[in-house]
């Protein structure tokens, strides 16, 4: 378990820069994100242990004076074993769990959200809002949502034939699509969304809505990383 650090879960060495750091983490929340499998997955708990280390990770490095608290403890704890390679991290490493601390002592604790969540429900208010920030940026980088954080054509587009929900929010944002609504049989409740953001509409879609569309979002982003 030697080695496997903040730096080790995000697949950077430790002197990346803090937007190499936030690149990493869309791509490793993408990876790991819990709603990529059903709710009744064996593989939930697993992916949900690694979703909060990525953000656990990411809340620590992305700000200058916790990276500099975290940089100090982990010299501390792993000496020159510490300097990670890039994409060392890997769906099937052992990682271990933020709230408890390794054999040799190390603090997992005193960093990421554990140190800041009163509970486990506020600690996951915290990784979601983290994640809808880097999501709505993503949907941005791809056409899919305005600077304001709002659903484009493009997003729905993307969502529309997930489900009626769905559809809902397409009538009420874009009503000249109704045809192409009615043409495709999915025609669901009229939802009033003006004003949500793409995460509160993502949030509100059906579990296996979630998954399809974390997916496609997952191609799109690992696509432009190898140059396709």
């Amino acid at each position: 378990m030697a080695g496997t650090d903040y730096y080790a879960a995000l697949g950077v060495s430790s002197n990346a820069t803090s937007q190499q750091i936030r690149e990493a983490y869309k791509k490793a929340a993408l990876k790991t994100h819990p709603d990529r499998v059903p709710s009744d997955s064996s593989e939930r708990p697993e992916r949900t242990r690694k979703f909060q280390l990525i953000n656990d990770a990411y809340y620590t490095l992305s700000d200058a004076a916790r990276r500099r608290d975290y940089d100090s403890a982990r010299t501390t704890f792993f000496g020159s074993a510490g300097t990670s390679a890039p994409g060392s991290f890997e769906e099937d490493e052992e990682i271990p769990d933020p709230n408890e601390q390794t054999g040799g002592g190390f603090p997992w604790s005193s960093f990421g959200f554990g140190a800041k969540a009163k509970n486990d429900d506020e600690r996951e208010q915290f990784q979601s809002a983290q994640f809808g920030d880097v999501f709505e940026e993503m949907l941005k980088e791809e056409g899919m949502a305005e600077n304001g954080g709002t659903p484009t054509g493009k997003f729905w587009s993307m969502v529309g034939g997930l489900s009626g929900g769905a559809m809902g929010f397409i009538m009420a944002n874009f009503p000249g699509m109704l045809a192409g609504a009615l043409a495709g049989n999915r025609l669901g409740a009229v939802r009033d969304a003006k004003g949500k953001s793409v995460y509160s509409v993502f949030q509100e879609l059906p579990q296996s809505d979630k998954a399809r569309l974390l997916s496609q979002l997952a191609q799109k982003v690992f696509s432009h990383a190898v140059g396709i």
